[in-house]
């Protein structure tokens, strides 16, 4: 008997219809100033990246950074991601951005924070698929200066 109404629970239960959701809107940024300004300082930050500027690359990195990498873990010093991007990604790594997929939002009184997707291409595996994988880059406003606070880079 317990197992008769087990089972007509389980019959109601995968019947019922679940409530619409609304489709996830398209993104429009809430303020394109903001949106122009996060979007040049990718553009300047990866430029540095990809040609090897470490120093253009240390002056953008706040002195607080977390870089969360899926693979790498966390870097908590500067020094150190510098040291390890210049020892396995200068001339053999770029980073190219996917800007249809870029959103950028403001966080009042500390900066913005940016999602999208990029890929990378390896020099030293040329044949290897450049498949687009997630970011998450948290801008602070310092000043007159954008710094990059926190970077969560997922592959």
């Amino acid at each position: 008997m317990p197992t008769r109404i087990c089972c007509a629970a389980l019959l109601f239960c995968a019947t019922c219809a679940l409530p619409a959701q609304a489709p996830i809107p398209d993104y429009h940024p809430s303020d394109s100033t903001l949106y122009a300004e996060i979007l040049a300082m990718d553009q300047r930050y990866f430029d540095a990246y990809n040609t090897c500027d470490l120093a253009t690359q240390e002056a953008i990195y706040a002195d607080d950074l977390e870089f969360y990498h899926d693979r790498g873990g966390l870097a908590t010093s500067k020094p150190d991601l510098l040291r390890a991007i210049e020892q396995n990604i200068c001339g053999k790594v770029k980073r190219f951005l996917l800007p249809e997929t870029v959103e950028v939002h403001p966080i009042p009184g500390f900066g913005a924070v940016e999602l999208g997707y990029h890929r990378f291409e390896n020099a030293e595996e040329p044949e290897a698929p450049s498949v687009p994988s997630r970011f998450v880059t948290v801008w602070k406003r310092d000043g007159d200066r954008w710094l990059m606070s926190r970077v969560i880079s997922l592959h």
